[in-house]
């Protein structure tokens, strides 16, 4: 499957079948957290990458193999509101399944009215708060040249109010970049300006972009979780990968693809499938020179290049 992916699990949204409109890597952050590293194809210019048709093919082709999910995620490798098929996508989807339709968003594009416009059909949208001013924006999410904090945040405030499905608000916390006190106030300030349903509150689970980002412990997290009224994700690990491909290995491949996979989870994976050569898979996943082997946080994690 060229744009549809999973089931993978997801710590906010249960099992959720993907959707990639959008080609790898591309985006209008180089986020020094992203767990697919850096943006190697950085635009914010809008453009219909894929045919709708195309997608909408590969969507009915799953949904004739009865596979059980929760929700439908449109997010894949990029940034999806990049992809000015965004609003018709999501039309075609919900015309073909009752389940709701989710969009993972870092938000940038909030405040072009076509693209609030299109994210109204959708039953959740996530977009991401990392920032609390124009320094902390440039430090963390390194923005394309032509966004500004101050638009990001005008363009969520006030989609916010015009949104009447579910809004999450996504927090990434780095050591040093954005979880002092003084910090966690203006967070505090800025969400009293958005209406919003829950507030995700996360730090890096899995390898960041860049080797010099930290994650915050549970202690910090859960400091974080008390001032702000937000719910911590930081999980080590989740269950519920699935794949149609036979291959074990191919079948991992695919995963990775767009969303890094952790030695426990792979095992976890394999073993569903019942296979019985895990270490001779994973000694191969190891010796691949298309995928990236990260220790990070004492674990084993493989993301494809």
């Amino acid at each position: 499957m060229k744009y549809i992916y999973g089931p993978v699990p997801s710590r906010r949204l249960g099992i959720s079948l993907g959707v990639s409109p959008i080609p790898k890597k591309t985006c209008n952050y180089s986020c020094i957290y992203c767990q697919l590293g850096r943006t190697n194809h950085m635009t914010n210019t809008r453009k219909m990458f894929y045919n709708v048709e195309e997608i909408i093919s590969e969507f009915e082709t799953i949904l004739k193999r009865d596979i059980l999910f929760d929700v439908v995620t449109i997010v894949g490798e990029g940034e999806p509101t990049l992809y000015i098929g965004l609003g018709e996508l999501i039309k075609e989807i919900k015309h073909r399944t009752n389940k709701p339709v989710a969009v993972i968003t870092n938000g940038a594009l909030l405040y072009n009215q076509l693209v609030r416009h299109e994210l109204l059909l959708a039953d959740i949208v996530l977009p991401t708060l990392d920032a609390y001013d124009e320094e902390s924006f440039k430090k963390i999410n390194r923005p394309h040249g032509t966004i500004s904090f101050a638009r990001v945040i005008d363009g969520l405030i006030q989609f916010s109010k015009e949104y009447k499905g579910k809004l999450w608000i996504e927090m990434m916390f780095v050591k040093g970049y954005n979880n002092d006190l003084s910090n966690i106030l203006k967070f505090k300030q800025l969400l009293t300006k958005i209406n919003y349903d829950k507030l995700y509150l996360n730090t890096p689970v899995r390898p960041p972009a860049e080797s010099f980002v930290k994650a915050l412990t549970s202690n910090e997290m859960n400091e974080i979780e008390s001032k702000l009224n937000g719910i911590s994700i930081d999980l080590l690990y989740s269950e519920g990968f699935y794949s149609d491909i036979s291959n074990h290995f191919q079948a991992i491949l695919s995963i990775i693809k767009r969303h890094p996979m952790n030695q426990h989870e792979i095992r976890a994976f394999l073993k569903t499938r019942k296979c019985k050569s895990i270490d001779k898979i994973i000694a191969q996943l190891k010796q691949d020179s298309n995928i990236d082997v990260i220790n990070y946080k004492g674990f084993y994690t493989f993301r494809l290049k």
